[in-house]
């Protein structure tokens, strides 16, 4: 069934899989656009900095993110592009206090996991960045720059479990662990990933769905935020179905055995 999935959809999985990933990007960096004055008096008033150092800070991560997704869609530059969209995280964990927030905290570093992909993804299509760099039985730093995305990605299903006693509940944790377990150490990857992919998108749809939620309350833009970082963690998970789990993956070892 991957398979064949793969064949039908492998002219137009990787375009869908950028889309998706840069989105929550693309929708922050927007929103900095029409929110400029509210993003900026927050930064003034939550470090102090003055208006000046504020502005530059709200133009650096609106800038920085929309040229980091047209570079993107458009596969121009594409690893630095990745890079400076690796600092707008950095920069926001620390400017919105992320880093005391375990969840906040680890549905960016899932985020950072599929930038990680994106990379891996360009490294393969151009000229090598790592040029030189010696590999260990024959494993590429692509190929852990996957395992580090791979690894980093689930760390978003880790914030959907709820432990909770319902049977219902009990069954979702223990297929999505199940899932979850799959595509880390890379077994069955490419069906355990689009079956994640399927899963996290109903997810979405039903618990993030912001559109039902009037504007004016500060409900949608948690749920929006929400909803489009968990798009951008489907675009990874749609790399590494379109790319596989790479060269450090029990997938990988089973074809030497």
């Amino acid at each position: 069934m991957v398979i064949e999935f793969l064949r039908m959809t492998k002219r137009y999985l990787p375009h869908l899989a950028h889309l998706c990933l840069i989105s929550t990007f693309l929708e922050d960096g927007i929103r900095m656009w029409f929110q400029w004055n509210e993003q900026r008096d927050y930064i003034n008033m939550s470090w102090g900095s003055g208006i000046i150092l504020a502005t530059l800070f709200v133009l650096i991560n609106m800038s920085g993110q929309l040229v980091g997704c047209i570079l993107v869609l458009a596969r121009k530059f594409v690893p630095y592009a990745c890079f400076g969209l690796f600092g707008i995280i950095f920069m926001q964990t620390v400017a919105y206090s992320i880093l005391w927030d375990l969840k906040f905290l680890m549905r960016n570093l899932a985020l950072g996991g599929g930038l990680l992909l994106l990379l891996a993804e360009s490294r393969s299509e151009g000229k090598s960045m790592f040029a030189g760099v010696p590999t260990v039985d024959d494993i590429s730093p692509r190929q852990y720059m996957q395992l580090g995305g791979r690894l980093l990605l689930v760390l978003m299903f880790m914030t959907l479990l709820h432990f909770e006693l319902s049977a219902f509940t009990i069954f979702q944790d223990i297929f999505g662990m199940a899932l979850i377990i799959l595509v880390a150490i890379g077994f069955k990857t490419k069906l355990a990933a689009l079956t994640l992919v399927i899963w996290l998108f109903i997810i979405n749809l039903v618990q993030n769905a912001f559109w039902n939620i009037p504007t004016y309350r500060p409900l949608h833009d948690f749920l929006k935020y929400d909803f489009f970082q968990t798009m951008s963690v489907i675009g990874g998970l749609l790399l590494v179905v379109a790319l596989g789990p790479g060269g450090v993956s029990m997938d990988e070892h089973k074809k030497k055995w």
